[in-house]
């Protein structure tokens, strides 16, 4: 095998090919750094690129007489809010551009455990507070589809990485949809797994039911294959819960192997928002396609944009959480972190209880569509990328946006049931830019949701490589 060839090979692809032993993961490791010196520098996916970490790894991987897991030999890539041991975390912030952290993160420990290379760290906005990922240390992460605009955020390396083939998977998080809004804007599959799946550890709010961390990757095997590895109960964590009896993966291959007919509840906007028309038209053509190939697909409506106060006070508290220990800094942080933590100083125990009991109203009107479907679809995004200098789009179809984060209320309403959502690529707009729908599930059902963006795999046509991966 050519070395040019490895980095467009899936994981799984890539996963067996080391396990037979027909490439080492050495010669993997070796193939993506080439990549990654020629094309990084024109996306800014990586912000630290841990060469000597990965080759020395994969040495080490080379000489186990046995596969050490089901990701040995397979590179990943870092947020950059996620600490690595000995690898340069930055959070994207001046007040840890030096940051080597002494240990791995859980979710890092647990890749490496299952075999996995870590290439290096990717960009992010600071603390990952805000949909676009730009920094002061880094600057903005480019969309490989077009290096002008944004890859989206908070994730935006991650997702950034994956199109342009700098890795087969990326490690993230979400909380308003960071996962999902890059995955989306890049043409990836990102996965918001439901809150206690992947156990977020050393957390100043343990108990916290927005953020989680998830994998990212450019099919649904890959996902499964990388959130078996990533899954699972540890004692750290006060909300984690057990991995399912049967792994993600041996669920998406049983199903390809014996195919059924799923029911799919459609509805064009949760968020009381306008879709971009060719977005949302190019959507409902894609959704169209379940229905040709046999699944039931029904329009609802489902308006959860009352939940939007709830998400921004729940939001609050969570930077409060994060940020105590920044309050005598902010002179030191960029607009989008010092503005998120001033807005949470506002937050009141009474927008709390408020927020609390929405919530709950919310979840119980969407557990109403799990009596009759098996999985929730909307638009992710409801516009394009936009440019890279802008920090965040102002106007929707020429109607002002009512926050920063408004025109993400797709996502971060979703974000408020705790339960499992991804973004899937469906195609390319008339610019060659790529849609994602936003597939939701209830709680713990993370397979299925997965199944669905295996289904959209068989019934859509795979996307091209973009400009900036050629």
């Amino acid at each position: 095998m050519q070395a040019n060839e490895i980095p467009l090979l899936s994981a799984t692809e890539l996963a067996a090919l080391v396990r037979q032993k027909q490439v080492s993961a050495s010669e993997v490791v070796a193939a993506y750094l080439q990549r990654i010196e020629k094309l990084n520098p024109s996306v800014n996916a990586y912000c630290t690129v841990a060469a000597d970490h990965a080759v020395s790894a994969a040495k080490e991987l080379d000489n186990k007489s046995t596969p050490v897991g089901p990701l040995h030999g397979v590179p990943v890539a870092i947020k950059d809010v996620t600490p690595t041991a000995k690898i340069l975390t930055t959070y994207g912030s001046p007040l840890y551009r030096n940051n080597v952290p002494q240990q791995d993160d859980l979710v890092v420990a647990r890749l490496k455990a299952a075999g996995a290379i870590i290439l290096g760290k990717t960009n992010t906005s600071e603390f990952a507070a805000g949909a676009h990922a730009t920094n002061p240390l880094f600057g903005p992460t480019r969309n490989p589809w077009n290096t002008e605009l944004t890859a989206g955020g908070s994730t935006g390396g991650g997702a950034a990485a994956l199109t342009a083939r700098l890795s087969p998977l990326a490690e993230g998080s979400d909380m308003g949809g960071s996962l999902r809004i890059p995955a989306s804007f890049c043409g990836v599959l990102g996965l918001r797994p439901t809150i206690g799946l992947v156990p977020t550890v050393e957390s100043a709010s343990p108990w916290d039911v927005i953020r989680t961390q998830g994998p990212m990757a450019r099919n649904a095997k890959d996902v499964a294959l990388m959130l078996d590895s990533i899954s699972g109960y540890s004692s750290h964590s006060p909300i984690s819960a057990n991995k399912p009896a049967a792994s993600f993966l041996s669920v998406l291959d049983d199903f390809a192997a014996a195919p059924k007919p799923m029911r799919f509840a459609w509805c064009p906007s949760i968020s009381g928002l306008e879709v971009d028309a060719e977005i949302a038209s190019l959507i409902e053509e894609k959704v169209k396609s379940l229905a040709k190939a046999g699944h039931i697909v029904e329009e609802i409506e489902l308006d959860l944009s009352d939940g939007r106060d709830a998400f921004l006070a729940l939001r609050g508290q969570f930077m409060m959480n994060h940020h105590l220990d920044k309050l005598d800094k902010l002179d030191q942080l960029g607009p989008n972190l010092r503005g998120n933590i001033e807005q949470g100083l506002k937050v009141t125990s009474l927008d709390l209880a408020k927020a609390e009991k929405k919530r709950g109203e919310i979840y119980a009107r969407v557990q109403a569509i799990w009596k009759n479907f098996d999985l929730l679809l909307t638009p992710c995004m409801p516009i394009e990328p936009f440019p890279v200098e802008q920090n965040y789009p102002e106007t929707i179809n020429g109607k002002p946006m009512q926050s920063y984060i408004d025109w993400v209320a797709q996502t971060f309403l979703l974000t408020l049931l705790s339960g499992p959502a991804a973004s899937a690529p469906v195609g390319l707009t008339k610019r060659g830019l790529p849609v994602g729908l936003q597939i939701a599930g209830p709680r713990w059902e993370d397979a299925r949701v997965l199944a669905g963006a295996q289904i959209l795999e068989t019934v859509l046509p795979e996307l091209p490589l973009p400009p900036a991966a050629q």
